[in-house]
């Protein structure tokens, strides 16, 4: 019996948590997220978000968006040592941002759903737990 109940209210969650995600636009989020990349990003990243190998990461298809709480370090408290982005080595510091947990949100859905990248939303939502959760590979500023 106690199972049954387990499994109906798993099943509860599952349905109450798809439905939060589905009222999320994350097509409005990646228009906000353009902006946000347009002032924020594109001086080092480039326009079309090939950066300049070697100093600045591409970001098309880029496999070092595989982990989301990682991009939300980046962005929030920056970078600094090296790492290895598509096979490239680099080397240098990205400064923090003072962006609120939308605008994090919105230009990650920005940068993880163009120039050929395709990936699950971010909701601001995530931004905080994201901020503290333990990720590999990850330098801090």
């Amino acid at each position: 019996m106690k199972i049954v109940f387990s499994i109906v209210v798993v099943l509860i969650l599952a349905v109450t948590l798809q439905s939060f995600n589905q009222n999320f636009d994350l097509k409005a989020s990646i228009v906000r997220g353009k902006s946000v990349y347009n002032t924020q990003c594109a001086s080092c990243h480039m326009e079309e978000g090939n950066g300049i190998e070697g100093v600045f990461p591409t970001l098309i298809k880029s496999d070092y968006f595989a982990d989301k709480n990682r991009l939300v370090k980046v962005v929030t408290t920056g970078l600094r040592g090296p790492i290895v982005v598509n096979g490239v080595n680099y080397d240098g510091e990205m400064p923090a941002t003072d962006l609120t947990d939308e605008q994090v949100a919105d230009v990650l859905n920005y940068v993880r759903n163009s120039w050929g990248n395709k990936a699950k939303a971010v909701l601001p939502s995530e931004i905080q737990q994201a901020k503290k959760a333990v990720t590999k590979d990850y330098k801090a500023y």
